[in-house]
């Protein structure tokens, strides 16, 4: 196989169930259990994408409440402007008026203090000057006239004035009234814009997500692929190799070199190091379960075959770093991945713990370790239940 061939086809073949052909049931599971995994993202996508709408509604509501605040805010202010002008005018024709009350009673001041200097008549003198009848009731008509119409105007003028200071009364209140509720408007009209500032901030955040589970549906529907091509490739492999050439088919193996189904309980794990993964252990970041174990080790550290083989990949995968496979024959593959050189080439024999490989980080890892699977027909199981720990 081509390495550009093999860079192509795998990802997720150590994150997630290996398939193998559709001959075998169990890896159908497995491959259906992936896909369950794409289902549940879709779902969670689902759910997402109605909050998403529900976000877009509140944000509208609030948007729309905005708009009625400001138009209700901006009549308020015509109707204060309206108040103020009105009472600026009162105040004005108060003014006024106070002005010619002032007028007309200096001048009915000053007409009867020349009326009292001039030795104007009275109603009395008028009535026994002995004058003519006639002219005297003229001269006591012209007299009441001029003395009602004075009083009649400083009277009307100062009804104005009461009239006016009502008004003004009136105004001054509307104003009041109109600046407090313009005050509360206001005050409700922040909430609103801090309603909105929520809403988007959430709208922000519930878009991120379903661009989040879209793009990792994406991912997993590519892994999905690439895992179904990785195995059969290998199947393929496998399948075409006479099983004279495995090694444990050879006399001179000792007992450790026996058929790999009989090894079950004598294993040793491939480096010396802290287990920090296992199998089944959820991922921290979420995703499928641990299919295989995750040593913590040095870099450099030699990584050795556990048994007898024959490699059948070593390469690069996305994800996995350097990669290699070993065939035990009987179904049964051991896999090594992150590690920093792969020391085996397709095709070569392999010994009971031979220096295959040396630990790395590779593929992307942020610490140096070995992530190590044991699968059989294609299916992972724990390789805890075959190893020996000290």
């Amino acid at each position: 196989m081509k390495a550009s061939a093999r860079r192509a086809v795998g990802l997720f073949a150590l994150a997630s169930a290996l398939v193998s052909p559709p001959s075998f049931p169990a890896e159908k599971e497995a491959l259906e259990a992936l896909r369950s995994r794409i289902e549940r993202l879709r779902n969670q996508i689902a759910d997402a994408e109605e909050t998403r709408a529900e976000a877009r509604d509140s944000l509208r509501d609030s948007e729309q409440a905005i708009s009625d605040a400001n138009r209700a805010l901006r009549e308020l202010s015509r109707q204060r402007k309206a108040a103020q002008s009105e009472l600026q005018t009162t105040t004005s024709s108060k003014t006024a008026i106070v002005a010619e009350v002032g007028a007309r009673s200096e001048q009915l001041g000053r007409l009867l203090a020349a009326r009292y200097l001039r030795g104007d008549p009275s109603y009395a003198k008028l009535l026994l000057s002995g004058a003519d009848p006639q002219k005297t009731a003229r001269d006591l008509v012209y007299l009441g006239y001029v003395s009602r119409a004075e009083a009649d105007l400083i009277q009307t003028l100062r009804a104005r004035l009461a009239g006016l200071a009502e008004i003004e009364q009136r105004a001054r209140m509307k104003t009041a009234e109109i600046a407090g509720i313009e005050t509360a408007r206001a005050r409700s009209r922040e909430e609103l814009l801090n309603q909105r500032l929520a809403r988007r901030r959430v709208l922000q955040r519930v878009s991120a997500q379903i661009r989040a589970g879209r793009k990792q549906v994406k991912v997993l529907e590519r892994d999905e692929t690439r895992l179904s091509r990785l195995v059969e490739e290998l199947s393929r492999v496998i399948a075409a190799t006479p099983a004279g050439r495995h090694n444990d088919k050879l006399p001179e193996r000792s007992a450790i070199e026996l058929a790999f189904g009989r090894l079950k309980g004598s294993l040793r794990l491939p480096i010396r190091g802290e287990l920090a993964n296992r199998y089944g252990a959820p991922r921290s970041g979420g995703g499928p379960l641990w299919k295989g174990l995750f040593i913590r080790s040095p870099q450099g550290q030699e990584v050795r075959s556990v048994a007898a083989g024959r490699v059948v990949y070593a390469d690069w995968i996305r994800g996995f770093g350097n990669l290699l496979i070993i065939d035990h024959g009987q179904g049964y593959l051991s896999i090594y991945g992150n590690n920093e050189s792969v020391l085996k080439n397709v095709g070569d024999e392999i010994h009971t713990g031979d220096v295959v490989a040396t630990v790395g980080a590779s593929g992307g890892n942020t610490e140096s370790g070995l992530y190590f699977e044991i699968r059989h027909e294609g299916k992972a199981f724990d390789p805890l239940t075959w190893v020996r720990l000290q």
